[in-house]
């Protein structure tokens, strides 16, 4: 090890409380970051379940509908058999959807509904945890979370798209933060809508060897009318609605957590500088250059954001393993994309930390320090 690296090591030592501080206050800082980021992809993540796991390699909608979220998608029923009919389709399916709220006795919960066909190949719940997979008239598959919050099981009764329906099955891994899904009969779902003709999503089965993305842009160019995505695309454009959504909250966090550990460095770095300012001064006297003595409280700032960074993605990862031992419908997704985010915030804030206290030994004077009475 340099002996930059041995001197800047001992410096931040030589003081145990403030280490502590310091190592403490770059965790908090840089934790907050790190949760906040993963919260928000974990939710976006959530959001498009149902979209990675309907079965699906290519989702058709009405033209300009490109995610699920707090849209509307509606196509005439005879764009399933046109969709069928094109190169590269190995099977269509049609759903309807619509988000709405369901409810049993004072519990509501913001639901995905999907009305499936008798015979849909995709689009089915995955995981039925409890009852049944089979939808028949009147009957609904709910997600277990609501399900236990509501106190409902099955064969009671909930309330959704305006009608009641029973429970027939608990599925599980179908909710989020945000929402659930909840899955219908087709013909109950249309007959509560007004029994228009209509369909809401066509998911596709591309054929073997078949490219998804060459497939949605033959399905676009020969059926009028229509957006048609590749699976992987169709949950970007739903992530990225999430994250767009939350992108001031995470800027105006993100801003906090910078300040915050700035300030803590800084500070750290400064004080065990000024404490160290004869050392400093005997170094000069004795020939050390002043880019010897730069990298020495350089290293200092950039060991407290070390420790600090690997702290705070301790922190965070006991969060969410905590998080995952309880009934929340959330998900801390730490992915390297942040991580490699918050490195670089960290590597800027140990830079910055260190000017000040660079500012200081640069304009040391070593027969200043060694006069009698010279501040320490």
């Amino acid at each position: 090890m340099s002996a930059t690296w041995v001197l800047a090591r001992r410096n931040l030592a030589g003081n145990r409380v403030r280490l502590l501080v310091s190592v403490g206050g770059v965790a908090l800082a840089l934790s907050l970051t790190i949760a906040l980021e993963a919260i928000f992809a974990g939710v976006a993540n959530q959001l498009t379940t149902y979209v990675d796991r309907a079965g699906a390699d290519v989702w058709v909608a009405q033209a300009g509908v490109r995610n699920l979220h707090m849209v509307a998608s509606w196509l005439p029923d005879s764009v399933t058999d046109q969709v069928r009919s094109v190169d590269g389709v190995a099977d269509a399916s049609p759903i309807l959807y619509s988000t709405d709220t369901i409810a049993a006795g004072d519990e509501r919960a913001v639901a995905y509904v999907i009305g499936l066909p008798p015979d849909a190949a995709m689009g089915r719940p995955w995981n039925v945890v409890d009852g049944s997979d089979q939808l028949g008239p009147g009957e609904v598959i709910v997600d277990r979370g609501f399900a236990s919050q509501a106190g409902v099981s099955i064969g009671d009764e909930v309330t959704v798209l305006g009608g009641e329906a029973r429970v027939v099955g608990l599925s599980d891994g179908t909710a989020s933060l945000v929402n659930s899904v909840a899955f219908v009969s087709f013909e109950d779902f249309a007959a509560m809508r007004g029994g228009a003709p209509v369909v809401s999503f066509v998911l596709v089965k591309v054929a073997s060897g078949a490219s998804p993305e060459e497939v949605a842009a033959e399905i676009e160019r020969v059926v009028p009318g229509v957006t048609a995505q590749s699976r992987a695309a169709f949950a970007v454009q739903e992530r990225r609605l999430v994250m767009d959504m939350s992108a001031d909250v995470i800027a105006i966090m993100n801003a906090v957590g910078f300040a915050v550990g700035l300030a803590v460095v800084a500070l750290t770095v400064y004080v065990a500088t000024l404490a160290r300012r004869r050392e400093y001064g005997a170094l000069k006297a004795l020939g050390a250059r002043n880019r010897f003595l730069y990298g020495v409280v350089l290293s200092q700032a950039v060991l407290s954001v070390a420790l600090g960074f690997l702290v705070g993605l301790a922190f965070t990862e006991l969060i969410s393993l905590a998080v995952a031992q309880t009934d929340l419908n959330l998900d801390l997704a730490i992915s390297a994309a942040s991580l490699a985010k918050v490195g670089l915030f960290a590597a800027v804030i140990a830079g910055l930390a260190a000017i000040l206290p660079i500012r200081q030994i640069a304009g040391l004077d070593p027969a200043v320090v060694f006069r009698k009475g010279a501040a320490l």
